[in-house]
C-alpha cells in the first residue's frame, strides 16, 4: 500500500505491482453514510430478523469462499489455504451467532419487593469500527458481528492495505442485512475526526498500541466507548515437564501461521534450561522445512510480510537483537526478490532480557528463545513484558501447568495448545494489549446498553 494524492494504491507485496487505486471519501459522502448509518432502521429490528440476516450472513462466503480467499492473498500475502481457513472461521462465527443469539439477548428478570425488574440488552447506535490487515475477513466478522447483533449499525475503516476485501466485506454485508454496514475510505486524520462526530456511539480498534492509545485519546474525549484489540507478545512457555517434541511443533505452527503476522502468535518461546538443548533440537528441523514461496500455490505455508515497510521494521529488529549477541539458531530462507516484501522465517536466541526481541512485539516471522532456571524465572519472564493478550503453557502435569498459568498477566491462557480465537469464548488483552472483549456473549454485551428496567407492582 502507498499514498497518492486523493487516495491508495494497494500494492501486491508477493510482486510489488499495483493491484488497484481507491480515492478517498469526500466529505459529502462520509456525511452521507453517518446520516444513513444513524438513521437506518436496523436497531430497531426484531431478533428474529438479525437472526435470519446472520443466518443470511453466513451463506455468503460459503458460496464465495474461493473469490474471497484468493483476493485475501493478492492483497497480504496470506497462504491460500490460510485464506480458506480465515473465511470458513467466519462461517462458523456466523452459525454460533445465528443459533446462540436469543439466548444472549434474552433479559434476565428478577423480583425485586414485588416489582417486576428486567436487565435487556438493547443497542446503542452506531459503532464505528477501525480494523487491521492481518486477517481482511476474520477480524470484521468478530468485531462487527456481535456489535450489529445487539442491534448496532456499523461503519467500518478497514485497514488501507486491504481495501479490495473491505468493499467485498461491505457487499457481503449488504446482501445479507440489507441496511446497518457500510464502508468508507479514509486516512487517519478523517478517522479520528469521524471518532468525535456525535452520531458516532462507540468505537472499536483493532491495532498497534501506539494507534490504540491516539484511538482511545479521542473516543475519551467524547465520552465513548472503546473497545480496543492491540499488541501483543506473547510468551510461550515450556516447562521442565513438558512434551517437548509436541511443544516445539506447536511453537513453530503458533509464530509462523499467518506469516507470522498475528497479535496472539507465540512470539517469546520461554524455556526450561533442563529441556532447553532438546527443544532445540526438536525446533530446528520444523523451521528449517517450512515450505515459504508464492503464496497462491496451494503447498506453501509461509508467504511475504504484508507490505515492504513492515519486513523493513523487522529487519531492523532483528539486526539490533543480532548486534545485542543474540545468534540464528534455526531458519528457512525466504526468494530472492527486490520486489516483494519478503523475510526469511527465523529463531533468535538471546540471552540478555533486555533484547528489542523480548520487550518489543515482533510482527512478522522472526521469533525469539530464551532460557529461565525455574519456574520462577519463567514466569518473571512471561510477566515482563509490558504487553497481556495470550499465552500458552506446556506440561505434562495438569496441575503444573495450571499453578504456572494463574500467575501468568494474559486476558487467555492456553495449556498444551497455541492460543486461537473461538467464537464462543471472549478474546482481548490486558496492559498495552487492550481492554474490552470480542466474540461470544461478552462481545455482544460489551457494545451494547445493558438497561434496567423496573416495573412498581400494582
Amino acid at each position: 500500500m502507498t499514498g497518492r494524492d486523493g487516495g491508495i494504491v494497494v500494492v501486491n507485496p508477493t510482486t510489488g505491482y499495483e493491484l488497484g487505486f481507491y480515492p478517498y471519501a469526500t466529505p459529502e459522502a462520509i456525511d452521507r453514510v453517518l446520516d444513513d448509518a444513524w438513521a437506518s432502521q436496523w436497531p430497531r429490528s426484531r431478533v428474529e430478523d438479525r437472526v435470519a440476516a446472520i443466518g443470511r450472513l453466513g451463506d455468503v462466503p460459503v458460496e464465495r469462499r474461493e473469490p474471497l480467499a484468493a483476493l485475501i492473498t493478492l492483497e497480504m500475502g496470506k497462504p491460500i489455504r490460510q485464506a480458506r481457513a480465515e473465511i470458513d472461521k467466519c462461517v462458523t462465527a456466523c452459525r454460533y451467532y445465528g443459533g446462540e443469539l436469543p439466548g444472549i439477548l434474552w433479559p434476565d428478570t428478577f423480583d425485586i419487593d414485588g416489582d417486576t425488574a428486567m436487565v435487556r440488552v438493547v443497542p446503542i447506535g452506531v459503532v464505528f469500527a477501525i480494523l487491521p490487515w492481518n486477517y481482511p475477513w476474520w477480524q470484521v466478522i468478530r468485531a462487527m458481528l456481535p456489535a450489529i447483533a445487539a442491534g448496532n449499525t456499523v461503519v467500518l475503516k478497514h485497514a488501507e492495505s486491504v481495501t479490495g476485501s473491505a468493499m467485498g466485506v461491505e457487499d457481503v454485508f449488504q446482501e445479507a442485512f440489507g441496511a446497518g454496514v457500510q464502508t468508507i475510505v479514509v486516512d487517519g486524520s478523517t478517522a479520528s475526526d469521524i471518532i468525535g462526530d456525535s452520531r458516532v456511539a462507540a468505537v472499536t480498534f483493532t491495532g498497534s498500541d501506539r494507534v490504540g492509545a491516539l484511538v482511545a485519546s479521542r473516543a475519551g474525549a467524547a465520552l465513548k466507548k472503546c473497545v480496543l484489540e492491540l499488541g501483543g507478545s506473547d510468551p510461550f512457555v515450556v516447562l521442565a515437564d513438558a512434551d517437548v517434541p509436541a511443544a516445539a511443533a506447536a511453537a513453530v505452527k503458533s509464530r509462523f501461521l499467518n506469516n507470522g503476522q498475528s497479535c496472539i502468535a507465540a512470539k517469546r518461546l520461554l524455556v526450561h534450561r533442563d529441556v532447553h538443548d532438546a527443544f532445540v533440537h526438536e525446533l530446528v528441523p520444523h523451521v528449517r522445512e517450512l515450505r515459504v514461496g508464492d503464496p497462491a500455490e496451494e503447498t506453501t505455508e509461509v508467504g511475504p510480510l504484508a507490505r515492504q515497510d513492515l519486513r523493513d521494521s523487522l529487519s531492523e529488529q532483528r539486526a539490533r537483537a543480532l548486534a545485542a549477541g543474540g545468534r540464528v539458531i534455526a531458519q528457512a530462507d525466504a526468494p530472492e526478490s527486490a520486489q516483494g516484501a519478503w523475510f526469511s522465517p527465523s529463531i533468535v536466541e538471546v540471552d540478555r532480557k533486555d533484547s528489542v526481541l523480548l520487550s518489543d512485539e515482533t510482527f512478522g516471522p522472526l521469533g525469539a528463545l530464551t532460557t529461565g532456571a525455574d519456574d520462577e524465572e519463567l514466569i518473571a519472564l512471561a510477566n515482563s513484558s509490558r504487553y497481556g493478550l495470550s499465552s500458552s503453557v506446556w506440561s505434562t502435569d495438569r496441575d503444573h501447568a495450571s499453578s504456572v498459568s494463574d500467575r501468568v498477566q494474559a486476558g487467555a491462557v492456553f495449556i498444551n495448545t497455541i492460543s486461537a480465537t473461538d467464537p464462543r469464548l471472549p478474546t482481548g488483552g490486558i496492559k498495552a494489549s487492550g481492554y474490552g472483549r470480542e466474540l461470544g456473549t461478552w462481545g455482544v454485551h460489551e457494545l451494547a446498553n445493558i438497561q434496567t428496567l423496573r416495573i412498581r407492582k400494582s
